[in-house]
């Protein structure tokens, strides 16, 4: 019986993790990505299931639906995020609204993503406004995906914003795509259990 070696452990050190705890306990200011186009530079204060409770630097609070949160990133990494983000004028065109119920979102699978960050593979996010982002997975949780932007810059997206996942030569990891393809299965990390 084959597995992937390491994806067991990992997500039971990983998985149930939060970005928005990371952050609420930094205690510092985060740059949170919003639909619309909007950018809101604020701290966490509070952490529930379906909302998150920020506090902008003009001390005015904001309870925020984390669907409506693209991705994020600490406060002192914007200048060089924002240079790095690209767009695609064609899902832009899209006008695409967040997708409340998780059952039509652009679903990734755990495997994919476990193989794609072992193998420190250069991936293309689109989100679905348009906006792409390129680097190296460096971690994931049932919500969230940090990528490592050229650099080391770690920006993490939320998994009900993204639109589609690319390889350089165009190869979608999408679930619906790899359902069947199963890239997974052709790593080195899938080997035999006794392995």
């Amino acid at each position: 019986m084959k597995h992937l070696k390491g994806y067991k452990d990992y997500l039971d050190e990983n998985y149930l993790l939060s970005i928005f705890n990371l952050a609420m306990d930094s205690k510092g200011y985060w740059t949170f990505y919003l639909h619309d186009h909007k950018l809101l530079l604020a701290k966490v204060t509070q952490n529930d299931t379906y909302d998150v409770e920020l506090t902008d630097k003009d001390s005015v609070s904001l309870t925020i639906p984390k669907t409506q949160i693209k991705a994020l990133h600490s406060e002192e990494l914007n200048p060089s995020v924002q240079k790095k983000i690209k767009s695609d004028p064609k899902v832009k065109k899209l006008n695409l609204k967040p997708i409340i119920t998780a059952r039509p979102r652009h679903h990734i699978k755990n495997k994919s993503l476990y193989v794609l960050m072992k193998e420190r593979q250069v991936m293309f996010f689109t989100l679905l406004e348009g906006d792409i982002i390129r680097g190296l997975i460096a971690a994931f949780t049932r919500y969230d995906i940090t990528v490592h932007l050229k650099g080391g810059i770690p920006v993490t997206l939320l998994r009900h914003s993204v639109y589609d996942l690319r390889d350089k030569k165009g190869r979608c990891y999408l679930k619906t795509f790899q359902e069947t393809h199963k890239d997974w299965q052709k790593s080195t990390l899938y080997t035999n259990i006794t392995e």
